[in-house]
């Protein structure tokens, strides 16, 4: 347990970034997770429809993957790196 003010305020802090880093986290890989299964759909049914679902998809990762790196949530190597990893397989599979 803290011993004074500060320290106590510290923790809350540190606490408070925890839980927010936790929920971008969390939030980058769902949407990674979610474009690479609209990426396989389209690769084995290429359609319209579903070219424009990959491409939504797409740019929401990468909105959250900057927020998170603006953030301080992710180093910007790691941002750079998912976001390859997203433009990567697009061009595989659609090629």
């Amino acid at each position: 347990m803290a011993n004074t003010k500060s320290a106590l305020k510290r923790a809350q802090i540190a606490e408070r970034n925890r839980l927010r880093n936790k929920a971008y986290k969390s939030a980058v890989k769902t949407l990674m997770k979610k474009y690479f299964s609209s990426v396989e759909a389209y690769a084995a049914n290429p359609t319209t429809e579903l070219k424009q679902e990959v491409e939504l998809k797409m740019s929401q990762a990468y909105s959250k993957i900057d927020k998170a790196v603006k953030k301080g949530v992710l180093h910007p190597n790691n941002g750079a790196r998912k976001k390859s990893r997203l433009a990567h397989k697009q061009k595989t599979l659609t090629a």
